[in-house]
């Protein structure tokens, strides 16, 4: 296949542009939210019921909603796309020293400044420790499946954005649990490596493996294995929506009544995560501007570091610190404040794009 028909196939099955579901995600979060906390003070037997229903740490409702959600992210992973991986190879180096390198240890600095000091007469020592661990575990997962939503947003280059996400999901394995762990033993938070490797497991590998023998099949299948791709993971998306949404009403319906007494708490953890989306774009599109990257890397190159693959933190929180867990509500309240920062970043590019080379330049 051509370099120009192997982006054209890609193309194919990158979103056309961000849907109903995508652009108001916000809003059904902050409705599920209040369904949750109301959920969760009528009926508070019914949620300690399914805080129950766990095996080895990990509660079975919740493990069908993430893997509902990751799963169709996953079969849009095509690891084909890393024969391109030596094509302009400036942006792939920004997008692997952004994400594994800076993002993780800033998220971990401004969740300690913000917890322990800015914020330490309004929170509970133990508290300020959960809200701390949620956060180092969003800093320490980027972005898999929404990226390809804002790189078509930005008109980027469908192949190379591929290429950052397939690389970046191979490097998740084996970078996650090590990051997580050692910025945790630094915030002097308990690190149980059973559950870290078990959570790897479920929601990395077992999804990403999943994804690439669906798509192995779907390949053999139909003539044009791209096309079919696009019409399952088209067909699954909705069932990815849901299976977000209610774990967020089941979060929230075990956080209901601290929520309640302490109504402030969101926008407290929501500070460090707002200064923290903003800061990882600035430094990534910097960088990326003073390299003369061309911009249809650069700017998938800055908001793939930008934004989280906060299914997987969810997830890795509940099964380190419990469904009712500051942890797990700092990582909700992840998927609050990401999709409008992520759309205000994505004006901003559009906006600054002739300040970037073309796409004929090397980068």
């Amino acid at each position: 296949m051509t370099p120009t028909a192997d982006r054209d196939a890609v193309a194919a099955q990158s979103p056309a542009g961000i849907g109903f579901f995508e652009k108001w995600l916000s809003v059904w979060v902050a409705l599920c939210i209040a369904a949750g906390l109301a959920l969760g003070n009528a009926l508070p037997g019914v949620f300690q019921g399914l805080a129950a229903f766990e095996v080895a740490s990990v509660n079975l409702v919740v493990a069908v909603l993430i893997w509902a959600m990751v799963y169709p992210m996953m079969v849009a992973v095509d690891f084909a796309s890393l024969a391109h991986i030596g094509d302009r190879p400036k942006g792939l180096v920004l997008t692997i020293v952004v994400n594994w390198l800076v993002k993780p240890f800033t998220m971990a600095g401004l969740a300690v400044l913000f917890f322990e000091v800015v914020f330490r007469d309004f929170i509970a020592p133990e508290d300020a420790q959960q809200y701390i661990a949620g956060l180092i575990l969003l800093g320490a997962a980027p972005c898999t499946a929404m990226v390809f939503v804002w790189s078509q947003l930005t008109r980027g280059d469908p192949t190379y954005t591929l290429v950052q996400v397939s690389v970046n999901d191979v490097i998740m394995i084996f970078a996650f649990a090590p990051i997580v762990a050692l910025l945790l033993g630094v915030t002097d938070i308990s690190v149980p490596w059973e559950t870290l490797i078990l959570s790897v497991a479920l929601y990395i590998l077992i999804p990403l493996a999943a994804g690439a023998l669906t798509r192995r099949i779907l390949a053999r299948r139909d003539r044009n294995g791209e096309d079919a791709v696009t019409r399952f993971t088209a067909a699954a998306k909705p069932f990815s929506v849901l299976g977000l949404l209610a774990t967020v009403v089941l979060l929230f319906g075990f956080q209901g009544q601290i929520i309640i007494d302490e109504p402030v708490l969101i926008a407290l953890i929501a500070v460090p995560l707002l200064i923290q989306s903003y800061g990882i774009f600035a430094i990534a599109y910097a960088l990326a501007w003073a390299w003369r990257v061309p911009f249809a890397v650069a700017a998938p190159c800055a908001l793939i570091g930008t934004s989280n693959f906060f299914e997987l933190a969810v997830a890795v929180a509940i099964s380190l610190f419990g469904l009712s867990s500051g942890a797990a509500l700092a990582t909700v309240v992840g998927v609050l404040v990401e999709v409008p920062v992520m759309l205000s970043l994505v004006a901003f590019a559009n906006r600054t794009r002739r300040y970037f080379p073309t796409d004929s330049n090397p980068g």
